[in-house]
């Protein structure tokens, strides 16, 4: 059994890295999946859990985080204080207001953004999930 264990770990490592060497954002992802990974599966899943985690951790290439970061700061929207940690994954609190970015951004996907504690956030409009944090 831990043989296998050990198989797969090494099996998923190997399959993450490649994924997580052309991501922007990995730090947030490697994170939130290494304590997601410490939680499910002890240090072995803290491992992988960040490898994997690192590998989804942006959305946005380092181009159009770009573009919405200089969307952001010409938009001038006011940044809103919440006790929370902002976490990738999790949604955002209802009082905190959801700016849509406009298509000349040139986003792939439909994000809204706000600010949050100094940080623009992109955000799924639709369940006010944290997609990214732009850093």
């Amino acid at each position: 059994m831990r043989n296998h264990v050990l198989s797969s770990t090494a099996v998923l490592t190997l399959l993450a890295l490649p994924l997580a060497a052309c991501q922007s954002g990995t730090t947030a992802g490697a994170a939130g999946g290494a304590v997601t990974g410490a939680i499910v599966g002890g240090p072995v899943g803290a491992v992988v859990g960040g490898v994997a985690g690192a590998a989804v951790g942006g959305v946005l290439s380092a181009e159009e985080s770009t573009r919405v970061r200089s969307y952001v700061v010409a938009e001038r929207r006011p940044s809103i204080r919440v006790s929370d940690e902002v976490v990738v994954g999790q949604p955002l609190p209802p009082r905190v207001r959801l700016y849509p970015v406009a298509p000349t951004v040139g986003l792939r996907n439909n994000y809204s953004y706000t600010v949050v504690n100094d940080q623009t956030v992109l955000v799924d409009p639709q369940t006010r999930t944290v997609v990214q944090v732009i850093e």
